[in-house]
């Protein structure tokens, strides 16, 4: 048995003559939790749905918990897990209703027990009744992934699962992920929270249809090169737009207090930051380079999919 969960090569959809996923390679081993990430539009969501057999690709080739990608979507269904962006469930049937009607499709002949252990696993029995329309965004979060699991599933796909709940919700939701890789199962999360990619045992970039980068956080941050200033202090705003306009700067972006400075090349950065250091008020210092410095400096060297031509 193959130790990848997911296993393609040259995964690419086009859309009215656009390429949105452009020849993506994408292997995740069994177990891991992969973070996908990228801008609206990426193709992050479209790729998701080509690995768990709901679209079809225009090329490419592989498989999905070692069933081929083009001939077995069929079989990969029945083994895969799959959380939408939106909510997907019906919102005038109750909790239980909801996971009942779900357990009926995948045809589970212990129908009432999975239900009643979907119920227990996630800390909705409490809540079975209550009308799937009336939940916070949190509550509609646990019960999209109990839909997902009542099946036992090998792979998760989970576009954007956390966007729109609270921070304690995120945080509940991440460590349930976490118990259920070690179980065994595969997670492919797509988010745009940089808390959650470090949460992350690998992780994939994508911008406008390519893969920009893969690895481990740290492997990342080595691997990229990029040498980051942090400067505090008075008209940050106005030092923010100059050195925007200097040439070889990758990314300027508000952190708290102080804004982050990159560039790929060390002396271009430090003669665009030597264009305000006649300004005493400020403190500028090297830091090492994080995620969100890393992926704002990759969208702005990506080639726009969209543009003209």
């Amino acid at each position: 048995m193959s130790d990848w969960a997911i296993d393609v090569k040259g995964l690419t959809k086009i859309y009215d003559g656009k390429t949105v996923v452009d020849s993506v390679d994408l292997s995740v081993k069994k177990g891991r939790i992969c973070g996908f990430l990228g801008p609206n539009g990426s193709g992050k969501t479209t790729t998701i749905r080509m690995l768990c057999g709901l679209l079809s690709a225009d090329s490419g080739t592989g498989t999905c918990l070692g069933l081929d990608l083009n001939k077995d979507a069929v079989k990969i269904k029945r083994k895969v897990g799959y959380m939408t962006q939106k909510f997907g469930l019906y919102e005038d049937l109750s909790i239980r209703q909801n996971l009942d009607f779900v357990a009926r499709l995948f045809e589970i002949s212990n129908r009432k027990e999975a239900v009643h252990e979907a119920l227990i696993n996630l800390g909705l029995e409490s809540r079975q009744n209550q009308l799937a329309g009336s939940l916070s965004g949190g509550w509609k979060q646990r019960l999209s992934l109990a839909a997902c699991l009542i099946h036992d599933p090998e792979l998760l796909l989970l576009d954007e699962p956390t966007a729109g709940v609270d921070p304690k919700a995120r945080r509940d939701f991440w460590d349930q992920i976490h118990l259920l890789a070690a179980k065994g199962i595969t997670v492919l999360v797509s988010t745009h929270y940089m808390d959650e990619a470090e949460r992350c045992h690998e992780l994939i970039y994508i911008a406008y249809g390519k893969i920009l980068t893969r690895g481990t956080e740290q492997e990342i941050i080595k691997s990229s090169g990029l040498q980051v200033r942090s400067i505090q202090g008075e008209s940050l705003v106005e030092v923010s737009n100059h050195l925007k306009n200097c040439k070889g700067i990758l990314s300027v972006a508000a952190f708290g207090n102080s804004i982050h400075v990159s560039a790929q090349d060390n002396s271009i950065l430090n003669e665009a930051i030597e264009s305000i250091n006649d300004n005493s008020q400020l403190i500028i210092k090297p830091v090492e380079a994080n995620l969100e410095d890393i992926f704002i400096s990759l969208i702005a060297t990506a080639k726009d999919n969209y543009g003209p031509g």
